[in-house]
Order: C-alpha cells, then sequence, then structure tokens
C-alpha cells in the first residue's frame, strides 16, 4: 500500500510543488492539504494519514502546537517538519511536541521523498545540517565511558557509519558509494542493530565517539 500523506503549509505554492513531488512516485499518495495548523488536526482525523509534512509558522495554529494535538488523538501518526527555520527555538520544541524528523525547505527531492520513507517505516529523518548540530549537542552531554565497544563490522558498515556520522542521507550516502538506496537502509537497519542505536542520532553519536565518522 502506498504511505499515506497530509501537506501542511499555508503556502498554496508550497503544497502544490510537494503534491506534484508525491505524486511523481509509485508508493507515496497524498490523501489531503491543510493551510493552518486547525485544518491540520482536523484532517488528520479524517484522513489517517501515514504521514505529516508539518510546516511551523502558520496563522492561527503552528505546526508545533498542531503537531501535539494530531499525536495526543493519533500517536502512531509520523510528523516531518519541513520549514525554513532550523535554529534551535524551533527544533526542540518540534521534536518535543512529537516530531519524528525534521527538514529545512532547502532539501532535495530525494532528500523529502526519502524522508517519508524513512518516517513511515518508523526512522527519524533530518537534514544534514539538524542532524549534525544534535549530534554535537548530544555528544557533549554524553560521556565516552558510557559508550559500549563496536562490534565487529564490515568494511560496507564502516563506510556507511562514516556518512551516517558526518550527517549525510540515505539518499546523499547512495549517490556517494554509487549503491541503490534499498542496500544503504539494509546496512543501516545493521548497524542500528548491531550498535543498539534506537535512533538514527544515536547511531551519528556512537560513530563520532569511535573516531568513525566521516
Amino acid at each position: 500500500m502506498p504511505t499515506r500523506v497530509l501537506l501542511v503549509d499555508d503556502q498554496q505554492l508550497v503544497r502544490a510543488g510537494l503534491r506534484m513531488l508525491c505524486d511523481s512516485t509509485e508508493d507515496i499518495r497524498v490523501v489531503g492539504e491543510a493551510a493552518d495548523g486547525e485544518e491540520a488536526v482536523r484532517l488528520v482525523a479524517a484522513t489517517v494519514p501515514d504521514v505529516v509534512l508539518m510546516d511551523l509558522r502558520m496563522p492561527g495554529v503552528d505546526g508545533t502546537t498542531a503537531t501535539a494535538r494530531m499525536l495526543a488523538d493519533r500517536p502512531e501518526t509520523r510528523v516531518v517538519v519541513l520549514t525554513t527555520f532550523d535554529d534551535d527555538d524551533h527544533l526542540y520544541p518540534a521534536l518535543a511536541a512529537g516530531a519524528c524528523g525534521f527538514l529545512a525547505k532547502d532539501a532535495t527531492p530525494a532528500e523529502l521523498l526519502d524522508a517519508v520513507r524513512q518516517a513511515a517505516a518508523g526512522g527519524s529523518p533530518f537534514s544534514g545540517p539538524v542532524l549534525a548540530r544534535l549530534v554535537s549537542q548530544a555528544t557533549s552531554a554524553w560521556s565516552a565511558e558510557r559508550s559500549p565497544e563496536p562490534p565487529p563490522l564490515t568494511a560496507r558498515e564502516r563506510e556507511v557509519l562514516a556518512f551516517v556520522g558526518a550527517g549525510l542521507s540515505n539518499a546523499e550516502i547512495a549517490d556517494r558509494m554509487r549503491v541503490g538506496m534499498t542496500t544503504v537502509k539494509t546496512h543501516v537497519g545493521s548497524l542500528m542493530r548491531k550498535t543498539a542505536s534506537p535512533s538514527r542520532v544515536r547511531l551519528a553519536i556512537f560513530a563520532i565517539h569511535h573516531g568513525l565518522a566521516g
């Protein structure tokens, strides 16, 4: 079944571009559009999307408030923030509200589609600069002594881990390694299991702690 996506942005042109991009794939289907947070909360109940692409700055109910409200009613919904504001004042409230990912609007089409697929599969997609900042801040608060020793990894897994530690998305890693996205996702999943990393951010922190980041 295609991944069901709800688009939330107060700019009609942005929503039209996102719809066109999603409609260009066979595995992603747009089930609704909302121009503000209040409408988004209503449409989540009406359309039951798998993933919501959420803007933050909107008239009336903003994206962070809408995220908290919709997840309170339907916690299985995956919310990926898509915004021009990637500073900490917007990032952390959105994550605290329950967003599973955070992308800047200058993300490439491949990165955005990859983010939707990651979110639908239970992942946490972040744009490179945002992930790098989260990793840096988390690393400073997490002592290296608490980090487990790295398990045996294949050469390919070490290569993928280095790219994850550098903040690259699956699409960027696939391009660097000249392999398919499925191959990259398989390696990332294996790395998360081997390192007991519950999220991509923790996997990146693991790479940095052990000097394996690119």
